[in-house]
């Protein structure tokens, strides 16, 4: 089975910032990505990388969210700056072996999730 184990979550003021990482199976995913999910919500898209390094953001985090891969490793960060108390979510990473799947939510493998808390 494909693990996807994600870290790096935790509190901050607004203003501040995170490194979120994706630790994934060894194996070339066509996509992975970034999304969240705050209570009563529906989960979003964040940010998604194909395996030649292009890159799609959502509109609410452009210009301060950047997703990278670790090639070597198969590894997905996220780093967040300028975090607003609207960033509040769980943050899943997802993979897919099958095809590009950029924002959307039809992924095959998803992560358990890290808490990301930005207060006022």
């Amino acid at each position: 089975q494909v693990q996807v184990v994600e870290s790096g979550g935790g509190s901050v003021q607004a203003g501040g910032s995170l490194r979120l990482s994706c630790v994934a199976s060894r194996y070339r995913f066509s996509s992975m990505g970034w999304f969240r999910q705050a209570p009563g919500k529906e989960r979003e898209g964040v940010a998604a990388i194909d395996t030649d390094g292009s890159t799609k953001y959502a509109d609410s985090v452009k210009g301060r969210f950047t997703i990278s891969k670790d090639n070597a490793k198969n590894n997905l960060y996220l780093q967040m700056n300028s975090l607003k108390p609207e960033d509040t979510a769980m943050y899943y990473c997802a993979a897919d072996t099958r095809r590009y799947r950029g924002l959307g939510l039809e992924y095959t493998y998803w992560g358990q999730g890290t808490q990301v808390t930005v207060s006022s």
